[in-house]
């Protein structure tokens, strides 16, 4: 098992100056999504963002996560991406 803050901190220490969000998905410790935000991510693939994340998190994938869903973004694909709350009376 595995804590979504210690999943942070990997990604964090691999991409800094990275906006990393965790969420264990099942409350299990073993399934998370990660939300990483990132200007390193500028020009890259998909693919090749995701394989920046998957990178520090090798160990762990392989013995405490057993699913991890990813979404990478650069701040301007952020941007465009973010929908306005909608408040709802």
């Amino acid at each position: 098992m595995i804590h979504s803050d210690e999943i942070r901190r990997l990604i964090v220490a691999a991409i800094p100056n990275a906006e990393v969000t965790v969420r264990d998905t099942t409350g299990g410790g073993d399934h998370f999504e990660a939300v990483i935000i990132s200007d390193a991510f500028a020009g890259k693939a998909l693919i090749e963002q995701h394989q920046m994340v998957y990178a520090p998190l090798r160990e762990a994938m392989a013995e405490r996560i057993h699913a991890l869903s990813l979404k990478t973004y650069t701040p301007d694909q952020w941007q465009r991406a973010a929908k306005p709350l909608r408040v709802v009376p």
